[in-house]
């Protein structure tokens, strides 16, 4: 085994710098590649649905220009989920989501793995961000849900109007989801009027 370890060491040793360095950045590009292919494919390959946005607290200014988003889905009943086992303190769960008479999409049942869903139906995968307190791993009642869906990056001096159309509960958007339930945000609108588009590249 040490033979073995001495013989990798001594062969990485004769590997050029520039050549290992070359390989980093390859290998640092190709996953970059990889996440823009990925949010692609949610973009072009999810149904898109429509979610209506809720008032928050003042946004962290620290990250930049960016709107920060939460939505009636938010906060969803857990149902049969409410104080069964959960498998961590922030366990991953599946939203059903269906349409309104206005076409905003609400949240119908909470689920702790994929269920079926029949069109215009979707299932969107979130994760449980508030615990109830206690030590033991349980469902609340009351499920706060984060979908990777909560920010939303605007050109320089574009966030202040949207936070305020969406305290005034005026900015809706459109995401993109995936059978899998993995969702991405692909348009804003302001009064029912798109804003911003979402570029696939």
């Amino acid at each position: 085994m040490n033979q073995l370890v001495t013989s990798i060491s001594a062969l990485w040793q004769r590997i050029p710098k520039p050549v290992l360095f070359g390989v980093a950045v390859l290998l640092q590009c190709l996953l970059l590649v990889l996440m823009v292919v990925d949010r692609v494919q949610i973009l072009r390959e999810g149904t898109e649905v429509t979610l209506q946005t809720q008032p928050v607290d003042p946004r962290d200014l620290l990250r930049g220009d960016y709107v920060v988003l939460r939505y009636d889905i938010s906060q969803v009943a857990a149902g049969a989920l409410a104080g069964k086992p959960a498998e961590s303190r922030t366990p991953a769960v599946f939203v059903k989501l269906a349409p309104n008479a206005e076409g905003v999409y609400a949240a119908v049942s909470a689920h702790a793995e994929p269920v079926p869903v029949t069109a215009p139906e979707v299932l969107i995968r979130g994760r449980v961000s508030y615990s109830c307190g206690s030590n033991i791993r349980t469902f609340c009642d009351k499920l706060t849900i984060k979908y990777g869906l909560e920010s939303y990056f605007v050109p320089e001096g574009e966030g202040g109007k949207l936070e305020q159309a969406r305290n005034q509960q005026k900015l809706r958007i459109v995401a993109a989801v995936l059978p899998s339930g993995r969702a991405a945000i692909k348009r804003l609108l302001l009064d029912g009027q798109p804003v911003y588009e979402e570029p696939l590249y």
